[in-house]
């Protein structure tokens, strides 16, 4: 099936394109909404500029569409650019990362509906702990961009999550019951590398930014290199 991947940079789209190709789907482009608004139910935030240097390094094209990121109208947003794909690429089908969120999931399926498209889930229910040791086996760099819970302080900030790391972010989702994949907003993370990126990205300047209990990793410069 001819697809677009609602890609986020984060470690599930990315996983989700992952699983999608194996699947044996045509990759056509992702998809990629910019909100504006850093408390956006729908789309990922921090340092999601940062989407257009990643398909570079995986060689796809990327369809872009800047939103305000208000509640339930940015889907007016996701419409628009889920339209422009399929008009521009032929789409018939839609690939998401959500592994627990309802809400999203119900949102999306629903604007998939009405153009047409079909909704394709690839880690929905996947077992968060198993899908966590799948992505750093097959050798993605996931970064930790954003923190948002008790549990996780500064230090977690730009860290790229290894088996050690995985072992206590884990450790530390039982003891403050956050989801261990950040389902919640709990944290965000940034691919950097993996084996569908043609070259890896390297972070060249970012800035750590704390207020109260939450913070951001914000990435000022980055570069692809050559693997």
């Amino acid at each position: 099936m001819k697809v677009a991947i609602l890609f986020s940079g984060g470690k599930d789209s990315t996983i989700a394109l992952y699983e999608a190709k194996k699947d044996g789907h045509e990759i056509c482009c992702l998809v990629s909404v910019l909100p504006k608004n850093p408390e956006s139910y729908m789309f990922h935030y921090p340092n999601v500029e940062l989407t257009v240097l990643q398909a570079r390094a995986m060689g796809l094209k990327i369809i872009t569409r800047e939103s305000k990121g208000e509640k339930e109208k940015e889907l007016k947003d996701l419409e628009a650019v889920l339209g422009d794909a399929k008009k521009k690429e032929g789409i018939e089908g839609v690939v998401v990362g959500t592994v627990e969120s309802v809400y999203q999931s119900s949102r999306v399926d629903k604007v998939c509906k009405k153009l047409g498209l079909k909704m394709i889930s690839p880690l929905w229910h996947k077992e968060p702990e198993e899908l966590w040791r799948s992505i750093i086996h097959h050798g993605f760099k996931v970064m930790i961009i954003a923190v948002a819970c008790e549990g996780l302080d500064q230090s977690w900030l730009g860290k790229v999550i290894d088996k050690g790391s995985l072992d206590q972010l884990l450790i530390k989702s039982r003891k403050h019951r956050f989801h261990p994949c950040g389902e919640g907003g709990e944290f965000e993370t940034l691919v950097i590398d993996g084996p569908i990126f043609q070259k890896r990205i390297e972070i060249k300047n970012a800035n750590p930014v704390w207020e109260y209990n939450s913070g951001f990793y914000v990435i000022e410069k980055a570069e692809l290199k050559e693997k």
